[in-house]
């Protein structure tokens, strides 16, 4: 069995420059341009972990999303939707459902060498991977949302915590032997492993398209209402390199390259 596939097909990608696209909506690219983190890095590809996947999972974000928009027309109106400009929402501000994932590591391949140098790394920790995954498939479970580093009153995050079913620490092994095989040749930072934070956004400030508004917005009442939300259990069939800014036809971001991970 192939463990390895090799997707990296510019044909087959979109490039979005300059704003959103409405064929391939997403937060992400409200500006095109790479995005800047930590110690200066400046950062072209990550590891992800494909969620977008899951129908199920993209009908429960979409729903959440109209919901607290209301734009769900069988629904009552939430409380608070009168303020939310108030509140600091808008549309822009929420993930794509059709790029839903987690994210395991960010990457600095800034030729086609390193790409597929940063290829050949994957397909060498594979028989590592999937011995840390014990050579069974691995559940995530999403419950719940918090903020990341603040307050609700000034979010700047808003995600969907993350837990392995099970709770064995496969699926985090695993996450770590991607990690260092990647700072070992200056792909990633030193500081990676440590960064490692599983999770999914539901809602990002800086993707909002008015940055007069702030980096920020109230989280409260969201959190109040959807706080305890399951949003169910989910196999992660795979780990990819994916290109910022760039999306496949499914609207996920560009695959340069996938290690399959055990789902029998």
């Amino acid at each position: 069995m192939d463990l390895f596939k090799n997707s990296s097909k510019q044909s087959s990608s979109l490039q979005i420059r300059g704003g959103s696209s409405t064929s391939h909506p997403s937060p992400h690219v409200s500006k095109g341009k790479q995005i800047v983190q930590g110690h200066g890095e400046v950062f072209t590809h990550f590891i992800s972990l494909p969620l977008a996947i899951h129908p199920e999972l993209k009908q429960k974000v979409e729903t959440f999303r109209n919901s607290v928009l209301g734009n769900n027309n069988d629904r009552k109106p939430l409380k608070f939707q009168s303020t939310l400009d108030e509140m600091g929402i808008e549309k822009s501000m929420f993930i794509s459902p059709n790029s839903l994932h987690l994210t395991v590591v960010m990457l600095k391949l800034e030729n086609k060498e390193a790409v597929d140098a940063a290829q050949d790394i994957l397909k060498s920790v594979s028989a590592s991977v999937r011995h840390a995954l014990d050579n069974r498939p691995v559940f995530i479970r999403l419950k719940g949302l918090d903020c990341m580093n603040g307050s609700l009153d000034k979010t700047r995050v808003l995600y969907a915590p993350v837990e392995e079913v099970g709770g064995d620490g496969r699926l985090l092994r695993a996450c770590n032997i991607i990690i260092d095989a990647f700072v070992n040749v200056g792909f990633a930072g030193k500081d990676a492993k440590s960064r490692l934070k599983l999770h999914v956004t539901m809602m990002n400030a800086t993707y909002r398209r008015d940055k007069s508004k702030g980096m920020t917005f109230d989280g409260r009442e969201i959190h109040k209402e959807f706080g305890r939300t399951d949003w169910g259990e989910y196999l992660i069939r795979e780990a990819q390199i994916s290109k910022r800014f760039w999306y496949d036809a499914n609207g996920y971001f560009h695959c340069c390259g996938s290690l399959p991970f055990p789902h029998k």
